[in-house]
């Protein structure tokens, strides 16, 4: 900045600098508190958001353990309340996939449906719990006796963390349509996966499964009907 000999000349220039260009300062200013005001009230109002959402489902999950038909509908209260008053959160989304499974619990199969599709649409592509929806709507198709719905849900499967489960639920749908050959290769790809990545299935029910479409080699029954003799 130029400096200036005299303090009237400082001031004097001060006057011209409000003059031309005070206003537009003193609204950037204004601009700026306001932004950072904003800012940190919708921070306050997201922290407070996000501790009601979990304190919710907390509740949630404190009914869901019980057994009796009260607590049962006290957590479909609390879904339902999440779902409503939080349905952007991951909170709600999880509050869904209860309500999945409590409706087919209760053969409903079509409230499964909307409550899992529910989820699809506003969990993020690709994400965990999108994953373990399309894993369960696949199934819950599958029953509804829509298995080629619930096929080309479960061919979308990559080599993410829940392979293993999609394999097995092909396997598990292609067996039910009598496809005990491509039900096998299925229940093959399922035991890769979840050798590869432990945790994903019950392998020990896998292993059931495969045996029971293992074909009894020849030479066995061979050799037995030679001792029976």
């Amino acid at each position: 900045m130029e400096q200036y000999r005299t303090e009237e000349e400082q001031v004097e220039a001060l006057k011209r600098w409000w003059q031309e260009n005070g206003r537009s300062t003193l609204a950037a200013i204004i601009i700026a508190l306001s932004a950072g005001f904003a800012w940190q009230t919708w921070r306050g109002w997201d922290e407070r958001t996000r501790e009601s959402a979990s304190d919710t489902y907390q509740a949630m999950l404190q009914v869901a353990a019980g057994t009796s038909e009260e607590q049962r509908r006290e957590a479909v209260e609390l879904a339902e309340a999440l779902k409503e008053n939080h349905g952007g959160s991951a909170y709600a989304q999880f509050a869904a996939l209860h309500l999945a499974r409590l409706a087919v619990e209760a053969g409903d199969l079509a409230e499964a449906q909307a409550q899992l599709r529910w989820v699809l649409g506003r969990a993020d592509k690709g994400s965990d719990i999108a994953q373990v929806a399309q894993v369960r709507l696949a199934r819950v198709l599958a029953s509804s006796g829509e298995a080629d719905q619930a096929l080309a849900i479960l061919e979308q499967a990559g080599e993410g963390p829940y392979s293993a489960s999609y394999a097995l639920a092909r396997g598990d749908i292609l067996l039910q349509q009598g496809r005990d050959a491509e039900a096998r290769q299925a229940y093959t790809e399922a035991r890769m996966h979840a050798s590869a990545q432990p945790g994903q299935v019950n392998l020990a029910t896998l292993e059931q499964k495969l045996e029971s479409l293992t074909p009894v080699a020849p030479e066995y029954l061979d050799g037995a009907a030679g001792e029976e003799q």
